[in-house]
Parts: C-alpha cells; sequence; structure tokens
C-alpha cells in the first residue's frame, strides 16, 4: 500500500489501569514503578489484556494499516525488557543524568548481561491472535539501554552496549517467531548522545539485527512532547544509519518543523515519518496531516513512506489520541488520492 499509517508504538494507557496522574508528573521510570498500577497483581494481566485489546480496536476503528500492542504492559518504553535481564541489580539502582541533565534513577550493571527468557514473546502472540492485520511490536535498543544504567562491571560503555544488543537480538528472533511481522528499536539516546552513538551505536544496532529477516524500523526522537517542548529543526545523529543494517528510520517532524532536505541523505531507507504534534491535544485536521505528508515527497519518493505520529502517543487524553490517530489515516487517503490521480493522468 501507498502511504500506509502506524504508530510509533504506545496508545494512552486507561486511568483505571494506570495511574495516568502521577505517570505525566515523573521521567519515564528506568526501573521498576509498580506502583503506578492501580490493579491488584492477582489482576493485572487480565486488565493488560482487556486494555491491549481496546487499544487494538481503537487502532483498527480508525483505519490504521499496521497495528501495535499499545505498549498497554509497560511503566516505560524501556523499562519493562531492561529490568528484566540477568546481569542486574534493580533494587539498589544508581544515579546518572537524563538526556535532558537531569537526575535518574537506574539500573546497576554488576554482571554479565543475559536474557533470561523472553519478554515480549507473549504481548506478539495475544497482539497476533487478535487482529488480522500487519503488526508491530516494540523493543528498546542496546545503545539506549546502555545510557540508562550504570556499568559496574564490563568497564567500557560500547562492551556494554553490544551485551545488550545480544539480549536485543535474542528477543527480536522470538519476537518473529510469535508472529511479529515489523520490530521496532526505540534508540531515542543516539540522538541526545551524538557522539558515542557515532563511536558504537551502528555497531550495537547492527548486531541487535544481526540474521533477522522481518522489516526492522529504528525509532529516533527528542522525547515525549509532554516532558520536552522545545525540540531542535534538526537531528545531532540521524544520516548515519543509511549505513546501518536498519530497514527504516522513524523521525519525528511536525512538532520540530525538521528540515526534511536530511532525507536524502537516507536513500536504502524507509521513512517512517511523523506526521502528528503530540505538544498539545488539539486534533490537526486530516488537511493539515496531508500538508505535513507532502513535504516530505520533493525529498523522499512516496513509495518509501510510512506515516505515523512523531512519536509515542502514551501521553495524550485518550479522546484526543484517537482523533489524532484518525486524522493521520484521514490525511494519508488525501495524499494517497492526490497521487493516484497524478499518476492516472501522466498515464492518460
Amino acid at each position: 500500500m501507498l502511504l500506509p499509517t502506524t504508530l510509533v508504538g504506545s496508545y494512552p494507557q486507561p486511568d483505571w489501569l494506570i495511574d495516568r496522574a502521577t505517570l505525566a508528573g515523573r521521567p519515564p521510570p528506568r526501573v521498576r514503578a509498580k506502583e503506578l498500577w492501580r490493579i491488584a497483581p492477582e489482576f493485572l494481566e487480565e486488565a493488560q489484556n482487556d486494555a491491549t485489546l481496546l487499544a487494538i480496536r481503537a487502532q483498527e476503528s480508525a483505519g490504521v494499516d499496521i497495528i501495535t500492542d499499545g505498549e498497554m504492559r509497560r511503566e516505560s518504553y524501556s523499562n519493562r525488557f531492561a529490568t528484566a535481564l540477568e546481569g542486574l541489580d534493580i533494587d539498589n539502582p544508581a544515579v546518572v543524568l537524563s538526556r535532558g541533565g537531569k537526575p535518574d534513577l537506574v539500573p546497576r550493571v554488576i554482571g554479565p548481561l543475559r536474557r533470561k527468557h523472553a519478554v515480549e514473546a507473549g504481548d506478539v502472540r495475544f497482539l497476533r491472535a487478535n487482529t488480522e492485520r500487519k503488526i508491530k511490536i516494540t523493543v528498546p535498543g542496546p545503545f539506549t539501554m546502555a545510557m540508562q544504567a550504570k556499568d559496574f562491571f564490563y568497564g567500557d560503555d560500547a562492551k556494554m552496549a553490544m551485551a545488550y544488543a545480544a539480549c536485543v537480538n535474542e528477543e527480536i528472533r522470538d519476537l518473529v517467531e510469535a508472529g511479529a511481522d515489523y520490530v521496532q528499536i526505540d534508540e531515542p539516546y543516539m540522538q541526545a548522545r551524538a557522539d558515542q552513538a557515532r563511536a558504537f551505536g551502528i555497531e550495537a544496532l547492527d548486531r541487535a539485527l544481526d540474521g533477522i529477516k522481518v522489516p526492522t524500523i529504528i525509532h529516533l526522537c527528542f522525547g515525549y512532547a509532554a516532558l520536552v517542548k522545545n525540540k531542535p529543526p534538526g537531528y545531532a545523529f540521524l544520516t548515519e544509519l543509511e549505513a546501518s543494517r536498519v530497514s527504516q528510520v522513524s523521525i519525528e517532524t511536525a512538532q520540530p518543523d525538521l528540515d526534511l532536505s536530511v532525507l536524502t541523505r537516507l536513500p536504502s531507507k524507509m521513512i517512517v515519518l511523523g506526521v502528528i504534534d503530540l505538544g498539545n491535544e488539539a486534533v490537526e485536521t486530516p488537511e493539515i496531516v496531508a500538508a505535513r505528508i507532502e513535504r516530505a515527497l520533493p525529498h523522499v519518493p512516496a513509495e518509501r513512506i510510512v506515516v505515523a505520529p512523531d512519536c509515542g502517543l502514551k501521553y495524550l487524553a485518550r479522546d484526543a489520541a484517537y482523533g489524532k490517530m484518525r486524522s493521520m489515516v484521514e490525511g494519508a487517503k488525501i495524499v494517497r488520492a492526490r497521487l493516484n490521480k497524478a499518476r492516472e493522468f501522466q498515464m492518460a
């Protein structure tokens, strides 16, 4: 399909499932934050299943082409997987600086990082069983997890990132076997720590993708719009991804008003084009979304564009998130129709 639509990953969790006010009032957790859940532990999985079904049906109702699970089972995009690994002390967290320069509680790496078991394969099986559309699952990237931990074992950030990459690779293999059509790696810290990303980020990414046959996506962003308001007009780390194994690159363009000429420097990659501004809850019209999509067309052909929000919808109110998602789908339809009409005219 020309200009297929998808989410970056997350959809708003219901307030009956998680304490959204507390979630919004704190940075995304790097260690566990079980206190956020409103449901008793013995009923939590059932409640998360119900919330996931709501997220799936909302995406289907809006007309989204590639469905995610909405990340309903996660306290943050990264901590569910990152805290499930062997070699960590998550009960006695360390402090590092966040990407915004503020103190952040993170796991301490105290031994060899190993994946004890599949973490998200059950999420994929549940998603696959409840939609007939193409499905995507997201995992935190090895570079970002290395930046969200404190090393007391490896003595070298690059070695630690490669150890995380081996864990991610094992996880992705299980996610594909469980039925994932697409797998997305979230790597926001590549933008925030560009010099380190240039030193070893691509190597870690490629190790995580070694032997993976399904289409893969890397998501770069400037941070959740609910937490980061002023965003730069360009990425500090982006075009370096042309040399990587990843097949698609997911970026923000709506809120930061990105200079899209940079896309000419990613000629072999599909572009997951962020066209929904998550900095406010006002629902864009489909025409506004269409104009944002068309901004990219002088720099990348429509055949290489996937339409998405800038980032995850996690922090939006559910009605705003649904409205924005619906406008995204309708905006893509507008551009698709215009392109098809122009091509028919050229062939006549």
